[in-house]
C-alpha cells in the first residue's frame, strides 16, 4: 500500500471543496484542504453570495423605511438617512462569523488547512506554497472567477466587478450594469435601493436568460416599476474612464448607430469562468473542455485515476449549492459510498426583492419534450402577501399533460428562495400537480400560493 500524507486533498475551500473537505473527515478519512485566500469559504463566503445578501437585506430595510413603506403600516420617523460605513460594516461582520465557523469545523473535523496556491506535481502530488504534499485521492473545487468583458479594464473604482460593487463607498449617481443576468440585477438593486440611478445593459432581447418565460417578462416590469431602467438587445463596444466618470458605448446587439452613456460606475457582470490557471493540470494529465471546464463522469471522478473534480470548474450551473451537494456526494464516493447529485433538480433563486426562484424545466424546454398542463397562481389572491403588502408575482406549475407528474415550478414573490424548496423535494419524489394540489398547507402563509397553482393545473384554484 502506498504511504501518502493524506488520503484526501481537496483544492479549494469554497462551498464545494470545504463541504468535501469535511464530509470526507467524518468518514474517516485523513484530509487536507489547500486554500490561497486569507479565509475560508471561497468567493461565495468572501465576496459572494453572503456579503451580497446582507446587502440586499440591509438596502430593503433602508427602502421600506425611506420610501414610507414602513409608514403606511404605522411605523413612522421624524427622519431617516444612510449610514453606508455601518451598513457595509454589518457586512464585513457578517462574513468574519461565517469564515471563522469554517475554521472552527475544520478544527473539529481535523481537517489541515494547506495555505498558499496549489498546483500539481503529477497525477497524485501537489505543491501548496512551499510545501509538496502527496494523496490518495484529489478533489479539485477550484471554483470560478468574474468573465472580463474584452475590451474594459476593470479598476476596481469606476469600473468594478461583483467584488469591487460590494466596496463601493458611496451611492453612485448613475451605476451602469452590463449584464441582465442574477449577479447584475441583485447587485444592481442594492444600489437602486439606496438612491443610484440603475441602467442595465443586456445582449439578449431579454433579462434573466435561461429562466422561464413568463418569468423573464414580470421580473422585467417589476424592476421597470422599481424604477431600474433596461436597454435590453445592446451591446457595449466601449468603455472609456475619465477622472471619476466613465462613458460607455453602446449598439444595438443587431448592428445600428453607436451612443454613449455617462456614469459614475459601471458593473461588469456578463458571468464567470471555470478557476484552472496555475493549477498546472498538464503535470496531473488532466485536460480541459472547449469551455475551459474539467469534464467529470456521474461519480465526479476524471480520467485521471484518483483525480475528482466538483463545482463551477466542472460542466452545469455555477451556484454554490451544487457544489456543496456535490462536495459530498464525491466525498462519499471516494469513501466507498454511493454519493448522488440529481442534476436536473437544481433550484435557481434570484434574491432581488421580491425574489425569483425556478427549479427543473422552463415552459419552454418542457413543451419542446412533449404536451404539458400549467397552473399559475397570483400572489395577489394569497391573503398573506396581501396582509405584508407583497402582491407581486405568482407560482407557476408546469406538469405532464399525461402523468401529471411536475416538470417545473417558477416563483416570483418575497419568499420565492424559500418555497421553492418545497417544490424541489417535490420533485425529488416525484410528485404530481395533484400530489401538491392536495397537501395541507398553513394558513396563512405564501406557500399556499404553490398548493393553489397546483390545482390550476387541474383548473380548479379556489382562490382567483
Amino acid at each position: 500500500m502506498a504511504d501518502y500524507d493524506f488520503d484526501v486533498l481537496v483544492i479549494g475551500a469554497g462551498p464545494g471543496g470545504y463541504v468535501a473537505a469535511i464530509r470526507a473527515a467524518q468518514l474517516g478519512q485523513r484530509v487536507a484542504c489547500a486554500e490561497a485566500r486569507e479565509t475560508l469559504g471561497g468567493t461565495c463566503l468572501n465576496v459572494g453570495c453572503i456579503p451580497s445578501k446582507a446587502l440586499l437585506h440591509a438596502s430593503e430595510l433602508y427602502a421600506e423605511a425611506a420610501g414610507g413603506a414602513l409608514a403606511k403600516l404605522g411605523v413612522k420617523f421624524d427622519s431617516v438617512s444612510l449610514d453606508l460605513d455601518a451598513m457595509h460594516a454589518q457586512r464585513i461582520d457578517a462574513v468574519k462569523g461565517l469564515t471563522g465557523g469554517i475554521e472552527y469545523l475544520f478544527r473539529k473535523n481535523k481537517v489541515e488547512w494547506l495555505k498558499g496556491r496549489a498546483s500539481f506535481v503529477d497525477s497524485g502530488t501537489v505543491k501548496v506554497g512551499d510545501r509538496t504534499v502527496t494523496a490518495r485521492d484529489i478533489v479539485i473545487a477550484t471554483g470560478s472567477s468574474v468573465t472580463p468583458l474584452p475590451g474594459v479594464e476593470v479598476d476596481q473604482k469606476v469600473v468594478v466587478d461583483s467584488t469591487g460593487a460590494l466596496e463601493l463607498d458611496r451611492v453612485p449617481g448613475h451605476l451602469v450594469v452590463i449584464g441582465g443576468g442574477v449577479i447584475g440585477l441583485e447587485l444592481g438593486s442594492v444600489w437602486k435601493r439606496l438612491g443610484a440611478k440603475v441602467t442595465v445593459i443586456e445582449y439578449l432581447d431579454q433579462i434573466l436568460p435561461g429562466f422561464d418565460g413568463d418569468v423573464r417578462k414580470e421580473s422585467a416590469k417589476l424592476f421597470k416599476k422599481q424604477g431600474i431602467e433596461f436597454r435590453t438587445g445592446t451591446k457595449v463596444t466601449g468603455v472609456a474612464v475619465n477622472g471619476d466618470k466613465a462613458t460607455i458605448t453602446v449598439e444595438p446587439a443587431a448592428g445600428g448607430a453607436a451612443e454613449t452613456i455617462e456614469a459614475d460606475n459601471v458593473l461588469v457582470a456578463i458571468g464567470r469562468r471555470p478557476n484552472t490557471e496555475g493549477l498546472n493540470l498538464e503535470a496531473a494529465g488532466v485536460a480541459l473542455n472547449g469551455r475551459g471546464q474539467i469534464e467529470v463522469d456521474h461519480d465526479f471522478a476524471t480520467k485521471v485515476d484518483g483525480i475528482w473534480a466538483i463545482g463551477d470548474v466542472t460542466p452545469g450551473p455555477m451556484l454554490a449549492h451544487k457544489a456543496e451537494d456535490e462536495g459530498i456526494a464525491v466525498a462519499e464516493n471516494i469513501a466507498g459510498h454511493t454519493g448522488i447529485v440529481n442534476h436536473d433538480l437544481i433550484p435557481s433563486v434570484v434574491y432581488t426583492m421580491p425574489e425569483i426562484a425556478g427549479i427543473g424545466l422552463t415552459e419552454e424546454a418542457a413543451r419542446e419534450k412533449g404536451e404539458v398542463k400549467v397552473g399559475k397562481f397570483p400572489m395577489a389572491g394569497n391573503s398573506r402577501a396581501k396582509t405584508n403588502h407583497e402582491p407581486d408575482g405568482f407560482v407557476k406549475v408546469i406538469s405532464d399533460a399525461e402523468t401529471d407528474r411536475v416538470l417545473g415550478v417558477w416563483i416570483i414573490t418575497s419568499l420565492a428562495g424559500t418555497m421553492i424548496a418545497q417544490a424541489t423535494q417535490a420533485m425529488e419524489f416525484g410528485a404530481t400537480a395533484e400530489d401538491i394540489a392536495y397537501t395541507c398547507h398553513a394558513h396563512p402563509t405564501h406557500s399556499e400560493a404553490l398548493k393553489e397553482a397546483a390545482m390550476a393545473v387541474r383548473g380548479k384554484p379556489i382562490h382567483v
